[in-house]
């Protein structure tokens, strides 16, 4: 049978598929430490603790009798706005006041109809997936990686307890690239140290520029050659050969971008007490190994964006479900804590990850930086899609630190509610501004956040 003009042969594809999955690990490399001619980094790292938080008395976390006294393992460190006293959930913190804010009453209206779990999946998006968007839209970390990501050897650093994307009302990521554009987390940590730091994997430099080289040029003839299909199929071929293209557009970038970074030499660092053989049966030292690999990003600035999604909001098959048992000796799967809230276990679970928390934090702040230290330039949004044990997906827990000399404020309670009340999405404005992105919109936000500017 003679194949028509618009009949196409399906290899035609297939061979730009297979150059895809044949290309070289295609990670970025940074620029050499201490270079005097280098202005100093700012960075953002947005953080997602699973099953929401400890908030007794009633949903907003308050006392409903206001001579009752602030609960002591309540998520929410006080109950009055102003500045920040702590009470034993938040007591990890105290050492940090100066670089922390808590902000009550903020969420993001496109994960109200998901459900108390599935919001978790929008929490750093904001997009509305159950009303006018049919898929995820683009992580605050992703907009920072496309405006200023090319500074580094990584455009960003996308980490979770879990690994890979999940799907819809389970995700096991926090990034996306854009509308139906989930970027894989990573979850093993000799994987990601390899990753950050031993991107050859046994090949010489040159031997990498060469297959570069090699690469760049069947991408070029891969390109033309879809190009030319585009006048022999109808409207509806063509969208999706839009999305190839667009897709051997990104490997052609990631290929420009790793040949750049190969005249750079790796950066060198201190690797003293980080266990990468760790697994989940040994949940603190695994979480501070995943924040250890973090604080290495950024110290070497291989990137300065990073999420880390600590448990997804559904980890039936994944030792996550067990950490409590393994922390706390709790009898029964972790996400039970979230609804049942057993007053003996609710409180120091919380706790317990506040303490992971701040030993992130302590070490940005411990480690000198210019005239500061490394928090002093590295905003930290940490926090959770829905609160205590009501599937509520309004008035998220969240704390942001960090950020002192961009520009941010730090040592109270903020409260929103009610009257006051504003998207989440306003604070990923002000967010993005402080790391010199001139964002004027992101998601259903509606001006910046000036109470946490200095």
């Amino acid at each position: 049978m003679t194949q028509k003009s618009w009949q196409l042969n399906r290899r035609d594809l297939i061979c730009g598929s297979g150059v895809a999955l044949t290309l070289p690990l295609l990670n970025c490399m940074s620029w050499g430490q201490n270079n005097p001619e280098k202005e100093l980094p700012k960075r953002m790292m947005v953080g997602y603790i699973a099953y929401g938080a400890y908030m007794p008395k009633n949903p907003n976390g308050n006392p409903t009798n206001k001579e009752v006294s602030h609960h002591q393992w309540n998520w929410w460190p006080c109950a009055k706005p102003g500045e920040l006293t702590f009470n034993k959930s938040s007591a990890p913190f105290e050492p940090l006041k100066e670089y922390v804010t808590y902000l009550r009453g903020l969420d993001h209206q496109g994960g109200w109809k998901m459900g108390g779990h599935s919001s978790g999946d929008v929490f750093a998006t904001g997009a509305d997936m159950t009303e006018h968007q049919k898929t995820n839209n683009i992580s605050i970390d992703q907009v920072a990686a496309n405006f200023h990501g090319h500074q580094t050897r990584y455009p960003s650093l996308v980490l979770g307890t879990e690994g890979g994307t999940g799907s819809y009302g389970s995700s096991k990521t926090l990034s996306h690239r854009g509308p139906g554009r989930p970027i894989p987390s990573m979850h093993k940590p000799q994987e990601i140290f390899n990753r950050l730091f031993v991107p050859f994997a046994g090949k010489g430099v040159e031997q990498v520029r060469a297959g570069l080289k090699r690469d760049a040029s069947i991408l070029d003839v891969l390109l033309e050659h879809s190009q030319s299909l585009k006048n022999r199929i109808g409207k509806q071929d063509q969208a999706k050969l839009d999305e190839y293209i667009d897709s051997i557009r990104a490997i052609e970038k990631r290929v420009e971008r790793t040949s750049k970074w190969t005249h750079e030499p790796l950066p060198k660092f201190d690797t003293k007490g980080l266990n990468l053989e760790v697994s989940h049966k040994e949940p603190e030292e695994y979480i501070r190994c995943m924040y250890d690999l973090i604080y290495l990003a950024f110290q070497t600035d291989s990137t300065r964006f990073a999420t880390l999604m600590l448990e997804s909001e559904q980890s039936q098959d994944s030792e996550l479900w067990n950490y409590a048992n393994y922390v706390l000796g709790y009898k029964g799967a972790t996400h039970d804590i979230a609804h049942k809230r057993p007053p003996e276990f609710s409180g120091q679970w919380d706790r317990w990850r506040a303490e992971q928390h701040a030993y992130f934090l302590k070490r940005l702040r411990d480690t000198p930086e210019g005239d500061g230290n490394m928090l002093d330039r590295t905003i930290v949004l940490w926090g959770s899609a829905h609160p205590h044990a009501s599937h509520s997906t309004k008035n998220y827990p969240v704390q942001l630190a960090g950020g002192n000399s961009l520009g941010l404020k730090h040592g109270n309670l903020l409260d929103f509610a009610g009257k006051k009340k504003v998207p989440l999405a306003n604070l990923f404005v002000t967010m993005l501004n402080s790391v010199d992105i001139p964002a004027q919109k992101f998601a259903d936000s509606t001006a910046a956040m000036s109470e946490i500017r200095s």
